[in-house]
């Protein structure tokens, strides 16, 4: 059991032995293995005892906190990778922003991340014979040709970028086929909707896989190319999460809901809050919608399903989605160690 989530609320870890007990109350709900165990996710309110801390720490158990709506909050932090000199050739290849290396890994990710979704609405616009996901994509797909031009600085990349998503969200709402659900644009902090919901859900989580990558590989996650430096942000790794945002976590979601496997009663409603909130916390109390906890357990579950399921990787031998995102951030590494290779991101043939 490499990755566990504890998702139930009001529980706490427990030692035992060479095994972590999650309790609530007097029960113990779950018995999970030291051996084995890579990844710990904590989320909403969860306790953890000093034993269990030194237990994890020990073992060098990845342990990240998420909020009930799967918002990054904390990462235990173990000791940092000794690659210096890949971090160095990191430095030197963003210590400007506008630098020509800067702008052409900003370029090359903006450009797998449109293509992804470009392709996608091709694919579904081909099965139900929709013109307006056509058009959608043919804009899209325009738009790359404009992110692999020579000399585009970075701030003409991410706007870009940005002019891109606005037309993929644009027609979004044309892929979901259960009309019980509603998708009027994508809104984050907090989501407003249910489908907004499980997006940022599922993009926190992808968002996670593609920050142990890094970590593992020994680069700084808070420096990136397309995402400029924002104190606390990881910057590196919302750069290099944008290639699987559709092609895994759009995919997944529309999957969830277009098979009815989830319900819009499967979601907390209230009343839609101000704009503007007094603080994070604030934010938090009048978030106006939430995945119940039931349900969070199933999309967890289908998301662990999802990135264990094996494709056929470039010249490689099959491989899950989870080693994919490793191989990827391995290859980014390489093409700063030689900068005359390059990043290619990952694509899906749709």
């Amino acid at each position: 059991m490499e990755s566990v989530y504890v998702v139930e609320p009001g529980c706490y870890l427990r030692r035992s032995g060479a095994a972590i007990h999650i309790c609530r109350g007097k029960e113990i709900l779950q018995k999970v293995p030291g051996n084995g165990l890579k990844k710990l996710m904590l989320v909403g309110y969860v306790s953890l005892t000093g034993n269990v801390m030194d237990f994890l720490i020990s073992r060098r158990v990845e342990t990240v906190f998420l909020t009930k709506t799967g918002r990054f909050r904390a990462r235990l932090g173990i000791d940092e990778h000794r690659h210096v000199e890949l971090r160095q050739a990191q430095y030197r290849a963003f210590e400007n922003a506008a630098s020509a290396s800067a702008s052409a890994l900003a370029g090359r990710i903006v450009s797998g991340k449109l293509t992804n979704m470009a392709g996608l609405l091709v694919a579904r616009a081909r099965s139900g014979d929709d013109e307006a996901l056509r058009i959608a994509a043919a804009r899209i797909r325009a738009i790359v040709e404009s992110c692999k031009a020579p000399g585009e600085n970075l701030e003409r990349i991410r706007g870009l970028e940005g002019a891109g998503t606005r037309i993929y969200y644009g027609v979004f709402g044309r892929l979901i086929k259960n009309s019980q659900f509603r998708f009027a644009g994508r809104n984050r902090r907090p989501p407003l909707d249910a489908v907004n919901a499980l997006l940022s859900f599922v993009y926190t989580l992808l968002t996670n896989e593609v920050l142990s990558a890094i970590k593992a590989r020994g680069l700084d996650p808070y420096l990136g190319a397309l995402h400029e430096i924002s104190y606390g942000r990881p910057s590196l790794a919302c750069d290099l999460v944008e290639e699987y945002r559709c092609p895994l976590g759009d995919r997944m979601v529309l999957g969830l809901i277009n098979r009815q496997a989830i319900l819009p009663s499967d979601f907390i409603y209230r009343q839609i809050p101000p704009d503007n909130f007094i603080d994070e916390r604030e934010m938090k109390e009048k978030r106006p919608v939430e995945m119940k906890p039931d349900i969070m357990r199933t999309f967890i579950k289908a998301y662990e399903e999802m990135m264990e399921r094996k494709i056929k990787f470039r010249d490689k031998a099959r491989i899950s989605y989870r080693r994919v995102v490793h191989e990827q951030v391995g290859l980014f590494a390489e093409c700063l160690l030689n900068p005359e290779t390059e990043y290619n991101p990952f694509s899906v043939d749709y």
